[in-house]
């Protein structure tokens, strides 16, 4: 029986054996083969301290969610406590990768009255880390202007043995921040400190190896010149907060888990040091109903409401793959007229997962047949999960039932290899109207960071497909725009939630994105004051949240009058 306190791919995922959780690319995000022990996200009420014990931790972040971790036995006990209202898995992220300021319009306002450089904001990069010996990063007097960043890969006790002798008493124990219990802070006296030594990694041994981060940070607030006929960035005098996301296994991504510290972290931080934070996301995944109401975008709407704070998140690069089809049937279309959804998959595929949203009245039968034929039939009736083989393939399938927080229903797919690959082919989805109260359906593949390039649907819809947690509300949600051509990137996600309301059909709210920035070839720095060229959401956000920098910095400057 599924338990409705928990999500659908929780409930999957719980139900799965170790080997199908290791060939999934997703059931297996957030657990601990080694202790069997599972990182959750909790929405809760009360005092959820109290279940702190030495087999349960719990870590409080901000307007009653946490992260616990707990052994798998006790999940179902831990449920069914009064103080639990609802607890998802942590998904992965994906970096959204695929002139600017002046396409921007940023000029006007920087280069002449009231030049605004954002000057006493707090911009925070939640990223891959930062090249922090850059000179873009430091003031006038070379000093950083990084007031702090939190290595969340980082492990204490290493961070202290490589310290150069003589300078344990200086530079202190490391450690995590204060409230958190993974990774290492360094403030901004070290991080001076070690760009004055000779060996400035020995000190603050904090990489960048992908350089995302640092290109974003470049591009919302570097404060030098970077190019010959390129400026410094959007706001170039802000102050700086940066965390690098932890990854929980060398060759994985980042997790919600870890976006959802660093969020709360940020946030505390800002108010401690009393400055208006601008926040900058570029990453996001596909999972989920893309309409607002998972843990995760909830999470993000109750922040940016949290002091003079605004969050500004990249609507991702699933514009033009493929990975997404809508439809809709009339409440008169009979059982006859069906809906046929062609996938194609591409060779070498080791796993993916295919995801179906509609509405919990809706009543459709789904069948799904392989590229050689066989076919098999999903009961939407019986809630909860099965198994069946179709050639090659094992098909993992769970029918899920409506969150607290959502009306929408989830069918959800897994698809995994019974020797190495899953069968190459078109592979179809056909879909029967048994009686439609409302119509609509989504299907979504996973972010096209991490399928096959001949995997996608035959007939894509790319209205929807907004990455996760860009369709959060109160973010500002930030497209890419190709400023040669002055036209909207074909990658860039867009679109809008459907939602329901009694005796209406379908009606369309928080059209996005709110806002679209330049997105393709950018020019901006890596590590090691590399020059690089990027295209992709992830570098047209930190256009936006510099921007908001400027307009908090307008607003302290000129708004707030003098008591």
């Amino acid at each position: 029986m599924a338990n409705q306190k928990l999500e659908t791919l929780l409930n999957l995922a719980l139900e799965t054996t170790k080997e199908e959780r290791q060939k999934s690319e997703l059931l297996g995000t957030g657990f601990s083969e080694k202790d069997r022990t599972w990182e959750l996200i909790v929405k809760y009420n009360g005092d959820i301290g109290k279940l702190q014990s030495n087999v349960i931790s719990v870590e409080e972040l901000i307007a009653g969610y946490a992260i616990v971790t707990i052994p798998e036995n006790l999940i179902e006990v831990f449920t069914q406590l009064d103080e639990v209202e609802y607890v998802e898995k942590p998904k992965r992220l994906y970096f959204s990768i695929l002139t600017g300021k002046q396409a921007s319009c940023i000029f006007p306002v920087t280069a002449r009255s009231p030049y605004l450089t954002g000057k006493g904001v707090l911009i925070a990069v939640i990223d891959s880390g930062i090249d922090f010996e850059s000179p873009e990063f430091r003031d006038a007097g070379g000093n950083t202007r990084i007031q702090f960043l939190w290595d969340q890969t980082l492990v204490p006790e290493q961070v202290d043995a490589q310290l150069p002798a003589g300078e344990e008493e200086f530079a202190g124990k490391a450690a995590p921040p204060e409230g958190f219990a993974v990774g290492v802070e360094f403030s901004k006296y070290r991080i001076d400190a070690a760009l004055k030594s000779n060996n400035p990694k020995q000190i603050v041994p904090s990489y960048d190896i992908s350089g995302h981060g640092t290109a974003v940070a470049a591009i919302a607030a570097a404060g030098g010149r970077l190019m010959e006929g390129q400026y410094q960035g959007v706001a170039p005098e802000s102050e700086l907060l940066v965390v690098k996301m932890g990854n929980p296994a060398p060759d994985s991504f980042p997790r919600t888990t870890e976006l959802m510290r660093a969020l709360t972290y940020a946030v505390k931080k800002a108010i401690e040091l009393g400055m208006p934070l601008a926040v900058n996301l570029s990453f996001g995944n596909t999972y989920g109903s893309h309409d607002g109401t998972s843990l995760v975008e909830r999470f993000l709407d109750n922040a940016a409401e949290i002091g003079r704070c605004v969050v500004c998140v990249g609507s991702g690069n699933e514009g033009a793959a493929g990975g997404h089809v809508a439809g809709s049937f009339g409440m008169d279309e009979s059982l006859t007229q069906a809906r046929r959804i062609e996938l194609s998959v591409g060779n070498y595929q080791t796993s993916f997962s295919v995801q179906l949203w509609k509405e919990y009245a809706d009543i459709f039968r789904i069948v799904l047949i392989s590229p050689g034929g066989r076919e098999t039939v999903v009961d939407l009736s019986a809630t909860g999960g099965r198994s069946v083989i179709l050639e090659d393939t094992q098909i993992l399938v769970y029918v899920g039932e409506p969150s607290p927080y959502s009306v929408n229903q989830e069918i959800y797919f897994d698809l995994l290899p019974v020797q190495r690959y899953v069968n190459q082919g078109i592979w179809t989805i056909n879909i029967y109207p048994v009686r439609t109260v409302v119509g609509g359906y989504d299907f979504y593949l996973p972010g096209n960071t991490v399928l096959n390039a001949g995997t996608r649907f035959f007939t894509p819809t790319p209205e929807k497909t907004l990455t996760i947690p860009s369709t959060a509300g109160k973010v500002i949600t930030v497209g890419a725009y190709d400023a040669s051509f002055e036209s909207y990137a074909d990658f860039s996600g867009r679109g809008y939630p459907l939602v329901s309301v009694p005796g209406e059909r379908l009606f369309q709210r928080d059209i996005k994105p709110d806002i679209a920035a330049p997105g393709v070839n950018i020019n901006t720095i890596g590590p090691n004051q590399t020059f690089v060229q990027v295209s992709g959401t992830s570098f047209a956000t930190p256009f936006v949240t510099g921007s908001a920098a400027l307009m908090m910095e307008w607003g302290e400057r000129v708004i707030i009058l003098p008591s």
